[in-house]
């Protein structure tokens, strides 16, 4: 009897708190938040257009590049709208199935976003160790198989998680201590032993971020290598400048989810406040940064973004010019 008092059935809905112990803080919070969402929704949908609407962009890096983003939109929107409802107005409720989607999406676009980028890292390889043939070997057909392999290798990897959580008796508390339904949060529910579900859980995040970054290393070990090779030093520094932007990328990336993981696993009397808050910067800082890094770095990217801006400027003075030009014949006559 007591037994029954105590644990349940897969629940029907889920209360997510947000960040608990900032609340003083929560109005600011989803301000700052607020921003960061819009802005990195801004500018991944204007990295989008501006690659389609220019042709010279049509290469390998940025076709990668626009999985990238379109990766990060996905990503924003899997958690922040949520969060945000959360910080604005309260909307802690969340339904069970709504929640085990939640999870699925934001930890498979965090595997495809690893794969992304250790694909742009082999795009660098050929391009600096290998010119004379980058566009024999990174076709079109390639670079659709990677797309491809991405979202099938994240969607095998991920779909067990829900089934697994879902076959397990709950505690009947389901208040989950976090600002969306990631994987250990909703575990930590459970009434049950959770010994497969954690080891499955370390052993994916070991194999996607141990293997991909440690392919992304001996990519760019290899890169220095042939760089280091170039006879004149501005050739050396214009190699380097092509991957700065993707390095930005993998530390914006890789840092919070390494820091993460390290205070999720040894800070046990770190607060529970720092802990959601890395987990929200691990998942909100790439949608941000990249746009913004890809902007600023690629030349092709931030004259088209120039131009853009400078038409619409030049256009809104003609507008208005034209409006007072016809505002006063009509006052003159």
């Amino acid at each position: 009897m007591s037994q029954q008092n105590t644990t349940m059935l897969f629940p029907t809905h889920f209360i997510l708190l947000g960040i608990p112990g900032l609340e003083h803080l929560q109005l600011y919070l989803a301000l700052i938040f607020t921003v960061v969402y819009v802005t990195s929704v801004f500018g991944n949908l204007m990295l989008l257009f501006i690659i389609k609407i220019d042709r010279s962009l049509h290469e390998p890096m940025y076709y990668f590049l626009c999985m990238l983003s379109s990766i990060d939109l996905a990503l924003s929107n899997s958690t922040t709208p949520k969060m945000l409802g959360i910080l604005w107005v309260n909307s802690q409720e969340i339904y069970s199935e709504a929640c085990l989607t939640q999870m699925f999406f934001l930890h498979s676009f965090a595997i495809m976003e690893s794969a992304l980028l250790l694909a742009m890292a082999f795009d660098r390889y050929v391009a600096i160790c290998n010119p004379l043939r980058y566009t024999s070997i990174l076709t079109k057909w390639l670079i659709t198989q990677i797309g491809v392999l991405a979202i099938s290798r994240a969607a095998a990897l991920m779909m067990p998680l829900p089934l697994l959580i879902k076959r397990l008796p709950f505690c009947s508390d389901n208040v989950i201590h976090h600002s969306y339904c990631e994987h250990m949060a909703v575990v930590k529910l459970v009434c049950a032993d959770t010994t497969f579900n954690n080891i499955y859980g370390i052993v994916v995040a070991l194999f996607i971020v141990g293997l991909d970054l440690i392919f992304i290393i001996c990519s760019y070990i290899f890169i220095l290598r042939a760089v280091f090779r170039l006879a004149s030093r501005e050739a050396k520094l214009k190699a380097l400048g092509t991957c700065a932007s993707h390095v930005c990328a993998i530390l914006a990336f890789y840092i919070p989810v390494v820091l993460s993981s390290v205070v999720h696993r040894f800070g046990k009397n770190v607060p529970i406040h720092i802990h959601i808050l890395l987990a929200n910067v691990y998942l909100m800082l790439p949608p941000l940064i990249n746009p913004i890094v890809y902007g600023v770095r690629t030349k092709q990217i931030r004259h088209r973004v120039k131009s853009i801006f400078s038409v619409h400027f030049v256009c809104s003075t003609h507008v208005c010019s034209d409006v007072r030009k016809t505002h006063s014949t009509q006052h003159a006559t």
